[in-house]
């Protein structure tokens, strides 16, 4: 009862002082910028490469010969295989470093999304867009950690939702780009995909030319001063299961909820506009830039806002906001829905841009790219379905057809179920985070590491045969981590 007692009063704003953003800005050094920037940069593409198929539904089921919502399964697939990418990648990254596993990660990309692009009949669509989803779940706890773990306390909550708008810059250059290549050769569809695999090329030499991060750097000293540092490491792992079980499926179950809103939102509104209130392509573009461009001035600002005001309590005020703007969201027929997807976007992607620090200040350091990349995909999973559920269910709310000559094209409600679904999921993520935990201005440095006095008194225990703990200081010197034993 304690517990739940304190919601009412730590969720309320904090108004800490509001810090100038430009100095903020000023306060990166070089080499934190280059980390930011590689890892927003590869979030973007991510977020391009997923889209490519939420924006060429309706030409891939002329392809195939299949219906929008068999076409959707290829969503579906990605989402449900990207937490097995999230829990291989993760753990590659804690154990190995972000540089590699980032590499690979992005070869894998080159060499799927190209094979997308040449896919022949609609089952070999399936399993390639599912191989694409297990190289898609592993960048994303690799990025945060590699954009956030060494920044500045007081500039995370900016780089934060910066960070995260690298998914709606994605979508905003998936839609452009679309209009471009789509159906402007004989080619159809497929350019967009074989598009798509070249800048991983330029992500992997970025990535090659940067260091490891200094806070990964301290934890592999303090492994190797322990011991072997494989050995550490699986004690670490011991440690945090142990120990943070309970946080880590809250953060799948809040994960779950913030995937319903932002696909449900997002992956078959394009097909809403197309199909229900008969958008040309250029409208659908020009509605999706719009929306995104909303998207990412609501991450920036809602994530700075977040350092003052408190995550937990910009969340929930940005699902509050959202759910006001359902309806003219999905029921203005005309461009004036512009505005509101605009607003929508605002504030979807508002309550997104808090997570990437949010979810770092949550998990175990020693596993801070798996617990991230992990609850984040696994979360995505529970989600994967909501593309096909909502054409499923839309399916069942038929309007007349569009008739062109002689051909016929079926048309649904598609508005309405978003409408519903999104009020549901707005008011669950509202529940979810104000019944949980923040960790507002955690250090993310190993020698700040409570977890470290319970790793070296197991890795002692294994080791002597007993239960006895050895005590530990903790010492700061020449940019590593010292841990000295006191006998």
């Amino acid at each position: 009862m304690g517990y739940l007692g304190s919601r009412f009063s730590s969720v309320l704003p904090t108004y800490d002082p509001a810090p100038n953003p430009f100095k903020l800005l000023a306060s990166v050094n070089q080499k934190q910028w280059m980390f930011f920037l590689i890892a927003f940069f590869a979030w973007t593409w991510d977020a391009f490469d997923f889209f490519t198929v939420s924006l060429t539904v309706s030409d891939l089921a002329t392809q195939f010969h299949k219906t929008n919502a068999d076409i959707t399964w290829g969503i579906t697939l990605v989402l449900m295989f990207r937490s097995v990418g999230a829990i291989t990648f993760g753990i590659a990254s804690d154990r190995y470093g972000r540089k590699w596993p980032f590499v690979i990660n992005n070869l894998l990309f080159i060499v799927l999304e190209l094979g997308t692009g040449f896919t022949q009949t609609y089952q070999q669509f399936l399993a390639v867009r599912a191989l694409f989803g297990i190289a898609m779940g592993g960048l994303y706890g690799n990025v945060a950690a590699t954009a956030l773990e060494d920044a500045p306390e007081a500039a995370r909550g900016i780089l934060s939702g910066m960070m995260q708008q690298g998914y709606a810059f994605g979508y905003l250059l998936a839609t452009v780009f679309s209009r471009g290549l789509v159906n402007t050769t004989s080619h159809g569809w497929r350019p967009l995909f074989w598009f798509g695999a070249c800048p991983p090329i330029l992500l992997i030499v970025f990535r090659l030319m940067l260091p490891e991060t200094d806070a990964y750097i301290e934890r592999v000293a303090m492994r190797a001063e322990l011991d072997s540092v494989g050995k550490v490491f699986i004690t670490e792992g011991k440690v945090a299961m142990k120990k943070h079980w309970l946080l880590l499926i809250y953060m799948v179950l809040l994960m779950a909820g913030f995937n319903f809103m932002s696909h449900g939102s997002q992956d078959l509104y394009p097909t809403m506009l197309t199909n229900q209130y008969n958008f040309s392509a250029n409208k659908v573009t020009v509605t999706q830039v719009v929306a995104n461009l909303g998207a990412m001035l609501g991450g920036t600002t809602v994530g700075y806002s977040s350092q003052i005001f408190g995550r937990r309590f910009c969340i929930i005020a940005m699902c509050v906001l959202g759910g006001s703007l359902l309806y003219p969201y999905t029921y203005v027929s005309n461009t004036g829905v512009i505005a509101a997807a605009f607003f929508e976007q605002f504030c979807v992607q508002g309550a997104w841009g808090v997570i990437p620090i949010h979810l770092m200040e949550l998990s175990p350091p020693a596993f801070r790219t798996f617990v991230v990349g992990t609850s984040y995909q696994l979360g995505n999973l529970v989600s994967s379905a909501s593309s096909t559920i909502e054409a499923t269910i839309g399916e069942q709310f038929p309007l007349a057809p569009k008739i062109s000559g002689s051909k016929v094209t079926k048309r649904y409600q598609y508005g309405k179920v978003i409408c519903i679904f999104l009020g549901c999921v707005f008011a669950y993520n509202l529940l979810l985070t104000f019944l949980g935990p923040e960790n507002r201005g955690r250090s993310m440095r190993v020698f700040d590491d409570d977890d470290i006095e319970d790793v070296k008194g197991h890795h002692h225990a294994v080791m002597e045969g007993n239960l006895e703990e050895v005590p530990t200081n903790r010492i700061r010197k020449n940019g590593a981590v010292e841990l000295v034993e006191n006998v």
